[in-house]
């Protein structure tokens, strides 16, 4: 059984934007994961929950590799969850591909 699933096409996630897939964990329990496109047009996927307060990474402020939660402005990595320096904690990350202009999400963390 594939894990993969449709997103939207990738011209349709704005440079330095988000959109927000809804899922469930293994215990059915609904949480949002974040898909975001940099700059330089690559896609990365994290729980859209900030380590910190739980904030919604996706309204954040791409930047580089980076976002920053709205809340607080932590500053999370997009390539590993991890929020930079002196803040700590992370958040999970998710695999992402793009097919034939689809972008699709793996539903199982790194």
């Amino acid at each position: 059984m594939s894990n993969w699933v449709k997103v939207a096409p990738f011209e349709e996630i704005p440079k330095l934007g988000a959109r927000v897939v809804r899922t469930k964990d293994s215990e059915q329990k609904e949480f949002d994961i974040g898909v975001f496109r940099t700059e330089d047009d690559r896609i990365f996927a994290i729980n859209n929950s900030c380590p910190h307060k739980a904030g919604p990474l996706s309204q954040g402020i791409v930047y580089g590799d980076k976002v920053a939660c709205p809340l607080h402005s932590w500053k999370i990595s997009l390539v590993d969850g991890k929020a930079e320096e002196p803040d700590v904690g992370e958040t999970a990350c998710f695999n992402t591909k793009i097919e034939d202009g689809i972008v699709y999400l793996e539903l199982k963390a790194k």
